[in-house]
């Protein structure tokens, strides 16, 4: 199963960007999308295929952070 994970945008070098998701910095093809630092992107195999709303971002950010607190067995 593949997920997506949400990340903002800190730097861009051409088709690559510099993206903070959870506290880790991730580079992230931006190719498909047309962002700018500051922009929340939604992440899948490593490019950012859609530009989100902060208010998004944060909403599966914090879905993310409580399964971490689970143990899955």
């Amino acid at each position: 199963m593949c997920v997506a994970v949400c990340g903002k945008v800190i730097e861009i070098n051409g088709g690559d960007a510099k993206v903070d998701v959870l506290g880790n910095i991730c580079r992230v093809s931006v190719k498909f999308v047309s962002a700018r630092p500051g922009d929340h992107v939604l992440i899948h195999a490593g490019s950012a295929i859609e530009i989100v709303k902060k208010e998004t971002s944060d909403e599966i950010n914090a879905i993310f952070e409580e399964m971490a607190g689970f143990d899955i067995q």
